[in-house]
C-alpha cells in the first residue's frame, strides 16, 4: 500500500484517478478547490481523504499540505498533479490575470507540490510523479494559448526533474490526454464533439477512466524503467 495524492480529484480525470487507486487499496487524498458536493461524493465512494485547496495560490497550497502529510500518516509516495483550469479566447483578449491563473494552477502549482513531495521520495529512495498535461501542449490549440502554454511547460518540468530525481529512484512522467468527455468539454455542442471524434484515429472520445489507468501503469512496479516520458492518451489525434 502506498500514500498517493491527486490534485483536481473531485470529478473527472482527477475522480477516475483516485478511484483507480482506492480500487488498488491504496490510501489516497486528493485536492480539490470549490466543488464540496463533488468531493463529498468522491470521498464517500472510495474511502479517500479530502483537501479543499485553491491551487493557483501556493501559501494555501503550503498550509495545507501539513494536514495531508498527517492524514495520511505520512508524506505522499505517488503524486499525480491533475487540476487543471482552461480558458478558450483569441490571444490578443488574454488579460494579465487570465494568463497568471492558468500558469499559476496548471503549472506552478504542479512544481511546487514536486517541491514539497521530493523531499521524503528523496529520503525513502523511491517516489512516483505523474502529470496531467494535454495533447495541446505538445501540438498547440488555436484560441487556447494560455493553457497550452502551460501544459508545455508541464512537459520541460517532467523531463528536468525526471534527469533531477532519477538517481533517488524516482520517476516523472507526463499523461497527454486528448478530447476526454469531462466538464472541461462540456462547453462543446454534440456536433462538435462528433466532429473532434471523427478527427481521432480511433473515432471515439476518451474517458477519465482510459487516463486513470494510464497514471496508475506509470505509478506501479511494471513501470519502474519509465521516466521523462510523455505519453499521449489521445486515441492517435496529436500523431
Amino acid at each position: 500500500m502506498k500514500r498517493v495524492l491527486v490534485t483536481g480529484g473531485s470529478r473527472g480525470i482527477g475522480a477516475a484517478t483516485v478511484k483507480a487507486f482506492a480500487e488498488k487499496g491504496h490510501r489516497v487524498a486528493f485536492i480539490y478547490h470549490t466543488n464540496h458536493a463533488a468531493a463529498t461524493r468522491v470521498a464517500a465512494e472510495t474511502g479517500a481523504l479530502p483537501f479543499s485547496c485553491d491551487l493557483a495560490d501556493t501559501a494555501a497550497l503550503d498550509a495545507v499540505w501539513p494536514q495531508i502529510v498527517a492524514a495520511l500518516g505520512g508524506a505522499p509516495e505517488i503524486l499525480v498533479n491533475n487540476a487543471g483550469v482552461s480558458d478558450t479566447r483569441l490571444s490578443r483578449d488574454v488579460d494579465d490575470a487570465t494568463w497568471q491563473r492558468l500558469l499559476n494552477t496548471n503549472l506552478t502549482a504542479a512544481f511546487a507540490l514536486c517541491r514539497l513531495a521530493q523531499v521524503s521520495m528523496i529520503a525513502n529512495g523511491w517516489g512516483r510523479i505523474v502529470n496531467i498535461g494535454s495533447m495541446w501542449g505538445k501540438v498547440g490549440a488555436s484560441m487556447e494559448v494560455a493553457y497550452s502554454a502551460a501544459k508545455a511547460g508541464l512537459r520541460g518540468l517532467t523531463m528536468a526533474l525526471a534527469k533531477e530525481l532519477g538517481p533517488s529512484g524516482i520517476t516523472v512522467n507526463c499523461v497527454e490526454p486528448g478530447v476526454i468527455q469531462t466538464d472541461m468539454n462540456s462547453c462543446y455542442d454534440e456536433a462538435t464533439l462528433a466532429a473532434l471524434a471523427d478527427e481521432t484515429p480511433l473515432c471515439r472520445l476518451g474517458t477519465p477512466e482510459d487516463v486513470a489507468a494510464a497514471v496508475a501503469f506509470l505509478a506501479s512496479n511494471e513501470a519502474a524503467f519509465i521516466t521523462g516520458q510523455c505519453l499521449g492518451v489521445d486515441g492517435g489525434f496529436a500523431i
